[in-house]
């Protein structure tokens, strides 16, 4: 999959490309699938809510379910990618987002990029977060929410906030974002299952909590150009990756047949994985 020279102007200038279904119903099936075995496995790389059971980010998926380590291996995400950057690309993190009905909490406002620059020592602003819908995503169960324009303003100063959530996470104040919305305004792309979104690792964002019914099931993978990969270790690396080869794309109907795909962490990730490495 290419994109054209209007949408990387758009994304240069928006931070953002957002692409309706792009996967289709039947795809999706086949990862939705393996959700409730993920879910219910209580691995240790599985965050749970704050207080409850539900799961909020089950991370390092690709690297022991089949169907997400073809997902990991998809050109229809790394393509784009590989050409805004032009560059190959490496998984940074990989992660499926719960946002459970009735029980998804927040995501703080927040860039991704300044964690990773912080605690990873990644270089540069050279990696892309991709998104995509494994339920559909409307107004009532907690969609991402963007400010168009934020990657620009390269790393803003965060706070680190270790009490709102399960998951600390570096954060912007109230004044902060109430500044960047009235420059730039608030996005929110909503859309069916297999809908996918490429933003910057810049661009600022967060969801509320969902309060709905319905599920709002999100993969995410974020791709970093391999020259860009991170220097330290000091989180685990089902968190940050420590393995730096380019991904090696399947075909594009990958998740309709059963191309063999390497599963590393089947029967459990190793230790080296699940601690942190302070010297790289």
């Amino acid at each position: 999959m290419q994109i054209s020279d209007k949408q990387i102007n758009q994304f240069n200038e928006q931070g953002y490309l957002f692409f309706p279904s792009l996967f289709s119903a039947e795809e999706i099936k086949v990862l939705v699938a393996e959700l409730d075995g993920i879910f219910s496995s209580h691995r240790p790389e599985t965050v749970r809510e704050k207080g409850s059971d539900a799961v909020r980010t089950a991370f390092g998926v690709h690297m022991y379910n089949a169907a997400f380590a073809r997902l990991a291996r998809h050109p229809r995400m790394v393509e784009p990618t590989k050409q805004i950057y032009d560059e190959d690309v490496y998984i940074h993190q990989f992660k499926v987002n719960a946002k459970a009905a009735f029980d998804g909490e927040v995501w703080q406002w927040h860039q991704d990029f300044g964690t990773w620059h912080a605690d990873d020592q990644m270089p540069e602003p050279r990696a892309m977060n991709v998104a995509i819908f494994l339920d559909e995503v409307n107004e009532f169960n907690g969609p991402l929410m963007f400010i168009p324009g934020s990657h620009k303003l390269g790393v803003i100063e965060a706070g680190h906030d270790t009490v709102t959530t399960s998951y600390p996470l570096w954060t912007l104040d109230q004044e902060t974002v109430s500044r960047l919305v009235a420059k730039g305004g608030l996005v929110s792309p909503k859309g069916p299952a297999g809908s996918m979104i490429l933003f910057d690792s810049c661009l600022v964002h967060a969801s509320g909590s969902n309060l709905s019914p319905w599920h709002r099931r999100t993969v995410y993978l974020s791709l970093c150009a391999v020259s860009n990969h991170i220097r330290r270790f000091k989180r685990p690396g089902y968190i940050a990756q420590r393995e730096f080869d380019p991904i090696q794309c399947l075909a594009d109907d990958c998740l309709l047949r059963d191309y063999p795909v390497s599963l590393p962490w089947e029967d459990g990730a190793p230790e080296s994985a699940l601690q942190p490495q302070l010297a790289a």
